[in-house]
């Protein structure tokens, strides 16, 4: 209970972390270990609280035709270990879960397009963390996959994928990414395809692992109290647990939409899904920031962005309507979205048209540019106000190889963009009249 208590409280204490550094430099220290695993590590010595993220690039993408093998993979690790010489004995799902619980840590897993990430966060007692830091790095590398935890996973994941079919804009969602990359790796959603899921087997996953959790793909970030030689000593201990591995073949730059090209799906509801959109930006893309607080001024603000204002507050046709970037190793979606009444659809859609054909032409105001600006700087740091977050943002400059000095001069890149670097970017990048547009709903059109 007193192990509890304190991890709780000190949970809470965290959210105040970032306030400290908000005005200057994050003292981010950077190294690799003796088998070239890239660390970032932030000391933060005022909570007993290490938060830890261990990356590697082995997400959906990586799943070949095994649609949905990353997620679960991701998903079986803390099922079981196996017994190896200095890897101690066995263990099953209860005692791992038990092992963490016992000593005030949590573990956690997942897989996303471009990488699979495992998250650490524990006490920095001397008493807890080396117990804790032990046990998450046999769950990383000695996993057991036993037969029916790898069962019973698929079925979850089996029932997850059916549940969505009944759900208009998953359905949406789906036909959308396929449409838009065809036969590139991001066509696919980490969670994968009934089809392919039910083909998996158990030394799939096994091998899926052997294969992309090794330390060329890895990257390791550290945050919180802990120095830098108790960090170059975790560390190596994570990644000397790990095989060297073979370097993977760059993710290939997914084609341009050469057309328009609109897909009509039937669907029993009341109520049309409809998806619109294109290739976006990557991780790294020059016009980031120009590309960014557009969409934040298009329609990723919510109540204050153009297309809540145009289709919800003026003409009532939806209760949401949105727009967004996703930035990948390669180009993520540009994508726009609303939910409204069948017999408004038409209407919905026209718009969504509408209104991006004349920001792209036009630009934002002057007045939108300001209150963008400052709704992103203002809120930025409620965005790092505790060390969890601050450990996933290091994740993605540590993954994505982003500049040291990323989130120091994020509010500065947002401040210094223009109306004339948004409207430049937006009218060589983004092109309406190329979309590509789902509407799920209705009943099938008459031959």
């Amino acid at each position: 209970m007193f192990v509890k208590r304190a991890f709780m409280t000190v949970l809470i204490a965290s959210t105040s972390l970032f306030a400290t550094w908000a005005q200057a430099t994050l003292p981010i220290q950077h190294w690799s270990t003796t088998q070239g695993v890239r660390v970032l590590l932030l000391e933060a010595h005022s909570l007993p609280m290490v938060d830890l993220r261990v990356n590697f690039d082995a997400g959906s993408a990586r799943d070949g035709q095994a649609h949905g093998l990353a997620s679960l993979t991701a998903d079986l690790l803390d099922q079981g270990i196996v017994a190896a010489p200095g890897n101690g004995t066995a263990q099953d799902a209860q005692a791992i879960a038990e092992g963490f619980e016992n000593i005030g840590a949590r573990m956690g897993a997942s897989a996303s397009v471009d990488s699979s990430s495992l998250s650490l966060r524990s006490l920095s007692d001397p008493e807890r963390l080396p117990a804790a830091l032990k046990l998450f790095s046999r769950v990383m590398s000695h996993p057991s996959f036993p037969q029916d935890a790898f069962e019973r996973e698929r079925e979850r994941a089996l029932l997850g994928l059916k549940a969505a079919e009944q759900k208009p804009d998953d359905v949406a969602q789906r036909a959308f990414y396929k449409a838009l990359y065809g036969e590139h790796p991001y066509a696919y959603l980490p969670d994968g395809e009934v089809s392919s899921l039910q083909a998996l087997s158990r030394d799939d996953v096994r091998n899926f692992h052997a294969k992309h959790y090794v330390t060329t793909s890895m990257s390791i970030v550290i945050v919180g109290d802990m120095t830098r030689a108790q960090a170059e000593a975790t560390a190596e201990q994570l990644a000397s647990s790990l095989p060297k591995g073979e370097a993977l073949p760059a993710i290939p730059t997914p084609a341009e939409l050469k057309d328009a090209k609109t897909i009509r799906i039937p669907f029993p509801s009341s109520q049309a899904s409809i998806l619109m959109g294109q290739l976006g930006m990557s991780r790294s893309d020059p016009d980031y920031f120009s590309l960014y607080v557009g969409n934040h001024i298009l329609g990723g603000s919510g109540f204050s962005s153009i297309l809540m204002e145009e289709i919800r507050e003026k003409r009532g046709l939806a209760y949401g309507v949105y727009s967004y970037l996703m930035p990948m190793q390669q180009p993520g979606p540009f994508l726009m979205g609303v939910q409204t009444k069948l017999a408004q659809a038409e209407q919905a859609e026209a718009l969504l048209r509408e209104n991006l054909a004349s920001f792209v032409k036009t630009g934002p105001s002057t007045q939108a540019l300001e209150h963008a600006k400052k709704n992103i700087i203002d809120g930025f740091p409620l965005r790092l106000d505790s060390n969890a977050d601050i450990a996933s943002w290091l994740s993605v400059m540590a993954f994505y190889q982003l500049p040291l000095d990323f989130l120091e001069r994020y509010p500065q890149h947002v401040k210094a963009t223009t109306q004339a670097s948004i409207h430049q970017a937006w009218q060589q990048r983004i092109h309406p009249d190329r979309l590509l547009t789902v509407i799920v709903g209705g009943a099938e059109s008459a031959p």
